[in-house]
């Protein structure tokens, strides 16, 4: 009879091992896609053997659990690199953005003319040719007034170029602004997961509260660098990369915004992060450092520029005659220094026989100052380099930005695709192989109730000895 009774025991625990582990592929397959969850797979244990007349035997088969396939170490990897893909994408789009402002479509002012398509380079070149046109019939009416025609879209362009670096900047700021509100949120989330897989799982696996946490990680790591630190009772501190704390067991510390300057600036603990975050990765690293670095640099180069052709031509007409016999008048307003001439350059002759063609005592007819006009065209007013060359040298330098933010791109992409690739491989849910393990498990679970039922009838017969039983199989 014990024999029986420990049959009996083999039995019902092979139906309930199957039937937990029919459960776990069950939710495998009901979760195939949940963002973030990880497959898991049945742990099967033996229960204690007995010792029955002298002999020790087994008694059959335990579900252990399921037990998630994941590999942190190659988690953090992916989230390292989605880290450096994402900074590097968003200061991609931005230079992008940048590159784009410095050529496209002039909009007139002021009563000036234009061709449509033009860029800064464009217009000083029609501005200086203005000049030589004018030097060869200095008395011609109209193309003094080319001149003023041509000074108003060459200061447009600048205006338009410096302001479009503003906004798109403003833009940035918002971005950063956002992001930020979505890092304080996961680090919430994942500080309250923290303390729930302390609480429920401190030396084991946690199961979905660690796919809910590792999602979280991943959606942070497109916003912002982080390390991550595994504690005791599986818990997880998480750092900026210059090692400010974000999460540290069950707490988390909210990132601040600050306006300063004009722009957005990021607070952890009352200290200052921005500079820190600027190249540490995520959206907000790649839109501080398109926002504080390549923006700025554009914007001192054109201010530069603006700065040093208007002064320059300005100081060269006042050296001329105009149509009146006077000495000329500025052509532009530019403020009070080269920080933010670009914004501020405007044109302030209005008459076009103000325009000083002639030198000094030289007669109406002489347009040897509008040569010398022409002449600055090459000359190394802009930091001691010609106008074009500075504008070039700036045009090329975004130019090398994006083709160097773009292979980067490129090379970071390919090596997320392939990590992730490694890490679908490992812990996403393959419906064919639920599938076979599904009906494994069904067909023992099955087996089981099977023996079950044949243990019934011969026990039964045991007791009712004398009477005939039938048993099924």
């Amino acid at each position: 009879m014990a024999s029986l009774n420990q049959a009996w025991n083999i039995a019902t625990g092979a139906l309930a091992a199957d039937q937990s582990a029919i459960s776990v592929v069950a939710s495998n397959i009901a979760n195939a896609n949940t963002p973030g969850y990880t497959t898991e797979n049945v742990e099967w244990g033996s229960r204690d053997t007995v010792t029955v007349s002298g002999q020790s035997l087994g008694s059959g088969v335990i579900f252990q659990g399921g037990v998630s396939q994941r590999d942190r170490l190659l988690n953090q990897r992916v989230d390292q690199q989605t880290q450096e893909q994402s900074a590097t994408a968003e200061r991609l789009a931005a230079l992008n953005d940048l590159q784009s402002l410095f050529s496209g479509a002039i909009t007139p002012t002021e009563g000036a003319t234009s061709s449509g398509a033009a860029d800064i380079g464009q217009q000083m070149a029609a501005f200086f040719q203005s000049f030589s046109s004018l030097a060869a019939d200095p008395s011609n009416a109209s193309l003094r007034t080319a001149v003023l025609s041509a000074a108003r879209s060459l200061a447009a362009t600048f205006n338009q170029v410096s302001n479009g670096l503003e906004q798109q900047q403003a833009g940035l700021d918002a971005t950063i602004a956002s992001a930020t509100s979505q890092v304080n949120a996961l680090t919430s989330d994942i500080a309250s997961l923290n303390a729930k897989i302390s609480e429920g799982s401190p030396s084991a696996d946690a199961g979905t509260l660690e796919d809910q946490r590792q999602y979280d990680l991943q959606q942070l790591s497109q916003l912002i660098g982080i390390h991550q630190i595994m504690n005791e009772n599986n818990g997880l501190t998480v750092t900026t990369v210059s090692g400010a704390v974000l999460v540290s067991g069950s707490k988390s510390v909210d990132i601040e915004t600050q306006g300063s300057g004009g722009v957005t600036h990021l607070l952890l603990g009352g200290a200052d992060q921005t500079s820190a975050l600027s190249n540490g990765g995520g959206l907000i690293g790649g839109a501080l450092e398109a926002r504080d670095s390549d923006i700025p640099s554009a914007l001192t180069s054109i201010d530069q520029l603006a700065w040093g052709v208007g002064t320059a031509v300005n100081t060269q007409q006042a050296s001329g005659i105009d149509a009146n016999g006077i000495s000329g008048a500025p052509i532009f307003g530019l403020g009070g220094s080269a920080n933010g001439a670009a914004n501020a350059i405007s044109v302030v002759l209005n008459d076009p026989n103000g325009v000083a063609a002639s030198a000094s005592g030289a007669g109406s007819q002489d347009g040897s100052n509008a040569t010398a006009l022409a002449a600055l065209a090459s000359a190394g007013i802009v930091g001691g380099q010609p106008p074009n060359v500075s504008y070039a040298a700036l045009v090329g330098s975004i130019g090398t930005k994006v083709s160097e933010a773009t292979i980067a791109q490129a090379s970071q992409s390919a090596s997320l695709t392939q990590l992730q690739s490694q890490q679908s491989a490992l812990s996403s849910v393959d419906m064919n192989d639920q599938a076979a393990l599904l009906q494994t498990y069904e067909q023992s679970y099955q087996a089981a109730a099977k023996v079950f039922t044949i243990l019934n009838s011969v026990i039964t017969s045991a007791i009712n000895l004398g009477t005939e039983t039938a048993v099924s199989v």
